[in-house]
């Protein structure tokens, strides 16, 4: 049997539920709900770490982000940590990787890629010392050929403004758009390699912030349908870091969009949904380009993302948190030559991705990898049943001496030094095959949620001294984790204490 290729797309910052097979049915999206209709659709698929560098790093390497290092953005995947290409042990595939990056040396290919097509100009920060600071992306290039110019920025030296910025790119018309650009570079790549063995990842930032696109004009806010859980206040005990998260949105908005209205969030969501669309588009070209050449009954295809995004729920934006919408992506893994869907509705990780790939290649796992292959799953010879666990790791330095003064749109919520704790906080969380999501809280904010009788998260059960006995059992399956996983982070004893009693003046 001939080796299969893998086309490998991921996007940034993408919910599960703006796909017609997670119920959506309002945007428009032909292309992904095609690939739907022949693929394995994995219901409910959770990242290892809500947020882009820690989870980017797990779909990667199978390890997680305690393991590989990556535990907060913008921490370089080290060279010696290995990724799928890296893993092949076959000359023959020949792998490239286009778009963002996110885990250092942002434009610079490596790591067993051998074409790199970056599209991000801004991450030069990070760049290791022996690379060119001069260097520009691929898209860079792309937008100059086509006469498009970085805009000017007088405040920046030379160096820093001639790069090309998001609030640029993301209003440029689509011929020059970066999902456009993505669209061109993949395509020509799978007609060039239709001869031989192929890995291609390609990564949208749509719809990441700063939430515009060329399409911001194609849903009209009125139409759009708001989250189920819009209407939270979070008064049911969810914990201090996200009320603070809500009360921000509220009082400061998102770079000029208002958020404390339902006007607001619809003109907002409605840009999300647009750049939903918008990679749609370009991704429907890839799938025609394998079409085309023959190469769809011999390649894996795999969708998915880095992580969710709150987009109103519970009057939240962007990520971090281990609600559903957050921490919950879409993933869809459609096999060669299949036509039919298959549903997969237990819980499943992303640190499963790399171990399945390699298995439906044809290659040995290495015994590094943390996860399992899902291959039997796939092939409906299998039903996970596997706990699936979630990290939340934040490198945050208490400011020394008093706390900060606390914002205006914070007071009356936390004290300055309760503030600073929640900002601090690291959480560990398992969710359960039969439907209970457990956060175990450093500062003592846990979170329990029966996602059955209560999917929205509304109602937190952890003061409910009717689930103590369960708490017990969660937290030692997530201690049984760390053990196995090697985690370092040491939890507290569980005294099921809240903070919030104490704030509250409860007993």
């Amino acid at each position: 049997m001939p080796r299969p290729n893998l086309l490998f797309l991921y996007t940034d910052e993408q919910r599960y539920d703006t796909l017609g097979c997670y119920g959506n049915a309002r945007i428009e999206m032909p292309n992904l709900d095609r690939l739907a209709a022949q693929s394995a659709v994995f219901e409910r698929t959770y990242v290892t770490q809500p947020v882009c560098t820690p989870s980017r790093a797990s779909l990667l390497t199978g390890l997680w982000p305690h393991t590989c290092g990556c535990v907060e953005n913008n921490i370089p995947l080290r060279p010696e940590t290995k990724c799928l290409p890296e893993m092949l042990d076959d000359a023959d595939y020949f792998c490239g990787h286009h778009g963002k990056w996110h885990l250092g040396d942002e434009i610079f290919a490596q790591h067993g890629f051998v074409e790199w097509k970056g599209t991000e100009d801004t991450y030069h920060a990070w760049y290791g010392p022996q690379r060119d600071q001069a260097e520009r992306s691929s898209y860079h290039h792309f937008l100059i050929s086509r006469g498009v110019q970085p805009e000017p920025h007088p405040e920046l030296p030379p160096e820093i403004a001639s790069r090309f910025f998001r609030q640029q790119i993301h209003r440029l018309p689509e011929p020059v758009s970066r999902p456009a650009f993505l669209g061109d570079e993949a395509c020509r790549f799978i007609r060039q390699n239709a001869g031989r063995p192929w890995v291609l990842y390609v990564n949208f930032l749509e719809p990441h912030m700063p939430f515009h696109s060329c399409r911001d004009e194609q849903y009209d806010p009125a139409a759009v349908a708001l989250p189920p859980n819009f209407d939270d206040d979070l008064s049911g005990g969810q914990s201090l870091r996200a009320r603070m998260s809500a009360a921000g949105c509220r009082a400061k908005g998102f770079e000029g969009q208002a958020l404390d209205s339902e006007a607001g969030w619809r003109q907002l969501i409605a840009r999300y949904w647009g750049m939903c669309g918008l990679v749609d588009t370009h991704v429907g070209r890839m799938l025609a380009a394998l079409d085309e050449t023959g190469q769809d009954g011999n390649t894996v295809v795999v969708f998915t993302s880095d992580h969710g995004d709150m987009m109103g729920s519970h009057g939240m934006l962007a990520k971090g948190f281990m609600f559903e919408e957050s921490s919950r992506v879409p993933l869809l893994v459609r096999l060669p030559g299949q036509r039919a869907q298959r549903r997969v509705a237990s819980p499943v990780s992303q640190i499963d991705v790399v171990p399945t790939l390699l298995d439906l290649m044809g290659l040995p796992l290495p015994p590094h990898l943390q996860g399992r292959s899902l291959r039997e799953v796939l092939e409906g010879r299998r039903t996970p049943s596997d706990d699936v666990f979630i990290e939340w790791n934040r490198d945050f330095r208490p400011t020394r001496g008093a706390a900060k003064p606390l914002p205006p749109h914070l007071a009356g919520l936390c004290t300055p030094a309760e503030a600073e704790a929640a900002r601090a906080e690291e959480i560990r969380t398992v969710v359960t095959a039969d439907g209970w999501k457990f956060s175990f809280s450093t500062v003592g904010d846990h979170e329990l949620f029966d996602l059955n009788a209560d999917p929205q998260e509304r109602r937190n059960l952890a003061r409910d001294a009717g689930q103590r006995q369960r708490m017990g059992d969660l937290l030692a399956r997530i201690r049984r984790w760390q053990a196995a996983s090697d985690d370092p982070l040491p939890l507290p004893r569980e005294t099921w204490q809240d903070a919030r009693d104490a704030r509250d003046g409860k007993e």
